[in-house]
């Protein structure tokens, strides 16, 4: 296995359309474009297997987050997938590894909104369920966002502390967070 960390900037369309495919499969196709979009613009974690395959990746993106009036700088991890027939290998924990060292080096928080499927790997990872509010910073202004409370994962790299939860925590705004 090959573990490669990459800025989208250094991926090829071949190697994107590699990822939409991945990603594509382990959603059952009900990976959105707003999704995709979301996944781009910063380090990807693509682990390949001995003959060159795509087998697992995740991408990490800058987010602001606002606490009580403070905007922190966060690691958004996006896109985490692993092939079906290649789960239960350790190759999702691969990926979070590598994802892991670069919040842990270039950001104050890692957040992520996991599926029902993949809120065990980050758990055992010592990422914890958001317990308060959510919302993002929408055109409009700021929106609650009740249904992602309870999925929204948060983690702070070694000697840095989670924000309070009893202060809201607004993510900045992207297409398709607010319908």
């Amino acid at each position: 296995m090959d573990t490669l960390v990459r800025h989208t900037a250094e991926l090829t369309g071949g190697e994107l359309a590699e990822v939409r495919a991945l990603l594509d499969g382990a959603f059952g196709g009900r990976f959105a474009e707003e999704d995709f979009e979301h996944a781009l613009g910063g380090v990807h974690v693509l682990v390949r297997s001995a003959g060159g395959e795509l087998v697992a990746h995740g991408s990490v993106v800058q987010r602001r987050a606002v606490h009580r009036g403070r905007a922190l700088r966060t690691g958004y991890v996006e896109a985490v997938a692993v092939r079906a027939d290649r789960r239960r290998q350790g190759l999702g924990g691969r990926v979070m590894d590598g994802l892991e060292r670069v919040i842990g080096g270039a950001y104050l928080l890692g957040a992520l909104s996991a599926s029902a499927d993949g809120a065990g790997l980050y758990a055992g990872r010592g990422w914890q369920v958001w317990a308060g509010e959510l919302g993002t910073l929408g055109p409009g202004g700021p929106v609650r966002l009740a249904e992602e409370e309870g999925t929204t994962y948060v983690w702070a790299p070694p000697g840095a502390a989670l924000p309070d939860p009893a202060g809201r925590l607004d993510f900045d705004w992207r297409n398709g967070d607010v319908l």
